[in-house]
């Protein structure tokens, strides 16, 4: 039997479920891995990120909400 090595695209090349960050000069993911972002501040970033492209008003609503539970959790 022949090895054979099949080529894989990056996970960074290819995006499940529409294309709003592949137009991005960098990932909301990247950006948060990079920045050691905890999981709310990631959260803030993507959905301020992607929401003229996604989810309009309700992403906004979202990262608001991401912001309300790091107030209450850092500054109980």
């Amino acid at each position: 039997l022949k090895s054979i090595e099949v080529a894989r695209q990056s996970a960074w090349d290819k995006q499940e479920g529409g294309n709003h960050y592949k137009k991005l000069a960098i990932q909301p993911m990247e950006y948060a891995l990079k920045n050691k972002l905890d999981y709310a501040q990631a959260n803030v970033v993507k959905y301020v990120t992607r929401h003229a492209d996604k989810n309009g008003k309700e992403d906004l609503l979202k990262a608001i909400h991401n912001i309300e539970l790091m107030i209450e959790h850092y500054y109980p």
